[in-house]
């Protein structure tokens, strides 16, 4: 059996930049353990798969971590809906995904317009306690202003060079058990706010730019400076750029993608 496979920078419009996430059309889904296989062996932040829903003629989609399937992701959502609109239906200006856990997600594009639009549920976290063996791990020399949690801890920083320095404990992290990942994020010296996104739970250690993380970033920022259009670095290595509106219940998060390879998996 041939699966067809895609490798798409999200998140940015340089090769080698934004985050890499692999795209796999399918017909119909295949078994589980196997497409967790294929994302382990792609060793992305996340694998997409997706399959036609012929109920209203957009897609079923579900991403995988080399470790485990998850309920949202942003860059692969991205990446996704690249792949459709450059191969598979270039006339298309909207996509509409069905997903298990985060519902629909629609992905929009104007003709004259480079950039996609993902049209995510918000997720505003709430005002938490730091727990100890979190700060440590982090290893930074500035503590946070402020602390937050929703699916993620969120550490506000007071200033972007402060979210620069963190040097990480990957595994003393990993332990940090009670959520999914670790947000940190500060004001921009030249956009609205920056962000970084560690997730070694599940497999990923810094992860280059992160959509789903924005669920929680955008409500948070568009509080704190009053407005609801809002320019986003994350300032991995990497480094991604996103373009992002509050819609109360709903974010909205723009970007660009380039298609890195495409070929066959062979099973």
């Amino acid at each position: 059996m041939s699966i067809k496979i895609y490798q798409v920078d999200a998140f940015t419009d340089q090769l080698f930049g934004g985050n890499p996430a692999a795209v796999c059309p399918l017909d119909q889904w295949l078994p589980d353990p196997l497409m967790q296989k294929i994302a382990a062996e792609n060793n992305l932040a996340e694998t997409a798969f997706f399959v036609p829903n012929s109920s209203d003629g957009g897609y079923e989609l579900r991403w995988f971590t080399p470790e485990l399937e998850i309920d949202l992701c942003g860059h692969a959502t991205l990446a996704s809906a690249h792949i459709i609109f450059t191969e598979m239906a270039p006339m298309n200006e909207e996509i509409i995904f069905q997903t298990k856990k985060a519902g629909k997600l629609i992905v929009t594009r104007r003709k004259d317009d480079v950039l996609y639009t993902l049209d995510f549920p918000a997720r505003p976290a709430a005002k938490a306690d730091l727990p100890d063996a979190l700060l440590t791990a982090l290893r930074g020399d500035v503590t946070p202003i402020e602390i937050y949690k929703a699916r993620d801890y969120m550490l506000v920083y007071e200033n972007e060079a402060a979210v620069r320095q963190l040097s990480p404990d990957f595994m003393a992290l990993a332990n940090i058990a009670d959520v999914f990942a670790v947000i940190v994020t500060a004001p921009g010296d030249d956009v609205d706010f920056v962000s970084r996104f560690f997730a070694p739970r599940v497999g990923i250690p810094e992860d280059p730019v992160t959509g789903s993380s924005h669920c929680s970033l955008i409500p948070y920022w568009a509080e704190r400076l009053g407005k609801n259009q809002l320019h986003a670095y994350q300032i991995s290595a990497r480094k991604g750029e996103l373009w992002c509106e509050n819609k109360g219940d709903r974010v909205l998060m723009s970007g660009k993608a380039v298609t890195y390879l495409n070929g066959e998996i062979k099973i």
